[in-house]
């Protein structure tokens, strides 16, 4: 993804988006609400899916990928835990989002070390903007030479 912000003199944020979890129909329903262009400045996305935590470990380590949104609920290993272990593991780590069942595992996603959360059914009112301000927050970041 281009490290930029966009202007009018320059083109939208171009990202990868990694979305994880164990059903298809979960998947499926976050690449809809948010869409492949979830503002005028962001976009246009590409979708990374994964069904297993072993497919977004290694999807991470081969790069590229600007955000991961994982299913928190993801069976047998859930979001929470690969978010948890990408924070330990991977030194320039994509920004994360955690999709949440109930809002009190808002927690939860704060000691995964999420940078953010969506609610369970994802809402395409509400999705794009999440996704779109995660998205420009991690073109400001630094980059991290390993």
């Amino acid at each position: 993804m281009s490290r930029a912000s966009s202007t009018a003199d320059t083109p939208a944020l171009q990202a990868s988006v990694l979305v994880f979890s164990h059903r298809q129909d979960v998947r499926d329903a976050v690449r809809t609400a948010v869409g492949r262009r979830p503002a005028a400045d962001v976009g246009p996305l590409t979708w990374i899916e994964c069904s297993t935590g072993d497919e977004v470990i290694a999807a991470v380590d081969r790069g590229g990928i600007d955000l991961c949104i994982l299913d928190g609920e993801a069976q047998p290993v859930g979001g929470l835990a690969v978010c948890r272990q990408l924070d330990e593991e991977v030194a320039d780590r994509p920004t994360v989002c955690v999709l949440i069942a109930r809002d009190a595992d808002r927690w939860l996603a704060h000691w995964s070390r999420a940078e953010g959360t969506l609610p369970m059914p994802v809402d395409p009112l509400t999705a794009p903007g999440v996704v779109a301000d995660l998205l420009r927050e991690h073109a400001r970041r630094p980059v991290v030479r390993r």
